[in-house]
């Protein structure tokens, strides 16, 4: 990691089908070994089961989701005098973004249906929701950091 200056972000360009940056990054996060063909028939695949689930927009959905799923504290490990605390500290946008992306993905990962296409739309759905194991890794972190709360002082 370079020390002299930090890393210029790169330009996402919008998605082909809906023209938003955040569904890129999603698709992006999606991929594997390079595939971008691949991951966008993931996605869109997805975004059709939850059109013909609901009868909603997929883009409300799926930011409902994102919304639902992105935490505002998060604990970060803090050394001071030989111990180390776990300290509970806001998270920045880019970060909340990048980690509610993270986290629907791997649950979808996780689930048991039988093509991601499916996993993804019905963890999207459950996390539109509230629930699904997404959230739940998203009410684990706000609970970590909440029961952290006495080590605030040591924020940096």
């Amino acid at each position: 990691m370079s020390r002299r200056h930090r890393a210029e972000k790169r330009e996402i360009l919008p998605d082909p089908k809906f023209g938003n940056i955040v569904v890129t990054k999603f698709m992006n996060s999606v991929m594997r070994a390079g595939k971008k063909s691949v991951a966008e028939k993931i996605v869109y695949g997805a975004f059709d089961l939850i059109e013909g689930k609901t009868k909603q927009n997929p883009i409300n959905v799926f930011e409902q989701a994102l919304e639902n799923v992105m935490p505002a504290i998060e604990v970060r490990s803090r050394r001071v005098g030989g111990a180390t605390y776990q300290v509970p500290v806001e998270v920045r946008a880019e970060r909340r973004q990048a980690l509610g992306i993270r986290w629907i993905i791997a649950a979808a990962r996780d689930r048991n249906e039988k093509t991601m296409m499916e996993r993804l739309s019905a963890e999207l759905l459950d996390a539109s929701n509230n629930r699904g194991n997404a959230v739940k890794k998203r009410e684990d972190t706000h609970r970590m950091a909440e029961a952290n709360r006495a080590f605030a002082h040591y924020r940096w």
